[in-house]
């Protein structure tokens, strides 16, 4: 007998719940905290500058910001082409932070079981950051030479000097060579 009467309480609290609610449109909890709140529009956005890689003869390659103007800091990295054309990369020789660079010079050099290869820079400026990681693991250049496996970082002094292509562009100067 309990039971019925703990079954109907339940039943009228439910429906006397469902009389309050201030509008029908309103079906869950969360529908009615986003209605209750007054929305707010943004004027504007904020989002991270997005970076265009560029690719040089010599393969490696270059972060540049879409107007075609280097960014402030510039990444610089070889291409996955250097990379699987190198082989197994041994050893990675990385420039000094705080080193000066003139564009076209070698700021470090890859060994690989097949080869070594130098390092070039196709912008001046300072070196301002290198990727540790390649000290200690030079086979990352092999897993993502152009994303983790990346060589140093830049403070540009000026724009890039030399050819500089697009992914297509850097595409088709590989395959014709």
């Amino acid at each position: 007998m309990a039971a019925r009467f703990s079954v109907a309480r339940a039943a009228r609290q439910l429906s006397s719940s469902a009389a309050r609610r201030p509008s029908s449109r309103v079906t869950s909890p969360c529908q009615r905290w986003q209605a209750a709140a007054p929305v707010e529009r943004r004027l504007f956005s904020v989002s991270a500058a997005v970076k265009e890689k560029k690719y040089t003869e010599d393969h490696e390659w270059i972060e540049l910001s879409p107007d075609g103007k280097t960014c402030t800091f510039d990444t610089l990295g070889i291409s996955s082409y250097a990379a699987n054309q190198l082989g197994d990369v041994v050893y990675a020789e990385l420039p000094k932070v705080d080193l000066e660079i003139n564009a076209g010079d070698a700021i470090g050099a890859v060994e690989s079981v097949k080869s070594a290869s130098d390092i070039l820079t196709p912008v001046g400026g300072k070196v301002t950051e290198i990727n540790r990681v390649l000290e200690e693991k030079p086979g990352q250049l092999n897993k993502d030479p152009e994303g983790e496996g990346w060589i140093a970082k830049v403070e540009a002094a000026g724009e890039p000097e030399g050819k500089l292509m697009s992914k297509q562009e850097y595409t088709a100067f590989i395959e014709e060579a």
